[in-house]
């Protein structure tokens, strides 16, 4: 019995360190890490490979934007040089860039952003930023810029968002029956907005 178990937990283990370490590989042979491959307003999204590939930190003027080319890192880059925008707390995973203890419509002082919660009054516009939850495979969330708002849709722009995803993606946006703005993805928790 305690072999068995032992073999068990051996073999989970491995699994898991196994999986971990995949998730840091490369296995798109089409892009280079780093390689430019979107932008908006003139802020360039780098291609990042397996979603854990860590870089280097990159800073400017002395303030934290993040691990190289992670989602966090392009967010923040964009407005650092879109809005000239410093976060009173430049550290965190994605999704601790949305506080759920926040009302809607209220200001976000870590993020020195407003934030605004999913549904919301507030329609999304351009330039927010859009946070998304934890999954069973990203235990650390996502952050994304929208790129486009119409009627009934946004389109986002993300830095590792994976191999083989689009830097681009679009969501169905409706009004629900209270007349609050609703993004239809069960992971994005809200957005912040300058």
């Amino acid at each position: 019995m305690i072999k068995k178990t032992i073999l068990t937990i051996s073999i989970l283990t491995l699994s898991y360190l196994s999986y971990k370490g995949l998730k840091r590989v490369n296995f798109n042979s089409n892009f280079e890490i780093g390689q430019r491959i979107d932008s908006l307003n003139n802020v360039i999204v780098f291609y990042n490979g397996g979603v854990d590939n860590v870089v280097q930190r990159n800073t400017k003027d002395g303030y934290n934007l993040g691990y190289e080319y992670q989602c966090v890192e392009f967010v923040k880059r964009y407005y650092f040089e879109y809005y000239n925008h410093k976060m009173p707390d430049s550290y965190g995973h994605a999704k601790s860039f949305f506080n759920k203890n926040i009302a809607d419509g209220e200001i976000n002082k870590k993020r020195n952003l407003i934030q605004f919660s999913n549904p919301s009054i507030s329609k999304p516009k351009e330039s927010d930023l859009i946070v998304m939850s934890s999954t069973i495979f990203n235990s650390y969330g996502h952050v994304a810029i929208v790129s486009k708002v119409t009627t009934n849709t946004i389109e986002i722009i993300q830095q590792n968002p994976g191999p083989y995803s689009s830097s681009r993606e679009t969501f169905e946006l409706t009004k629900t029956t209270n007349q609050k703005w609703k993004i239809n993805n069960e992971r994005i928790l809200g957005w912040l907005r300058k």
